[in-house]
């Protein structure tokens, strides 16, 4: 049986080239070739956002992230890999 170690060097974590939202998902094409996608309501902002703002993003930190300045939100690639939602904040 053969293994295959996640390394840790910077060159190579994940890299984002393309980004897409749809009504259900968030899409991300990375530099690698892989595609990978996670519930949009991972994103309690995107999900509460309008589609015009959901198609407004920049990818940030050469690939590591998305920011949609329109909702003030990030996601990273590491956290989609590693399936860490956005908690919605308690309204007390």
């Amino acid at each position: 049986m053969s293994t295959a170690a996640r390394s840790s060097s910077p060159g190579n974590d994940p890299r984002v080239r393309a980004v897409e939202v749809t009504d259900d998902l968030i899409i991300a094409h990375l530099a690698d070739g892989r595609t990978i996608s996670v519930p949009l309501a991972w994103s309690w902002r995107l999900s509460d956002a309008s589609p015009e703002a959901r198609r407004r993003h920049e990818i940030i930190g050469d690939g590591e992230g998305i920011h949609w300045p329109d909702v003030d939100e990030d996601i990273s690639v590491r956290g989609m890999l590693d399936g860490t939602p956005a908690r919605r904040p308690d309204r007390r």
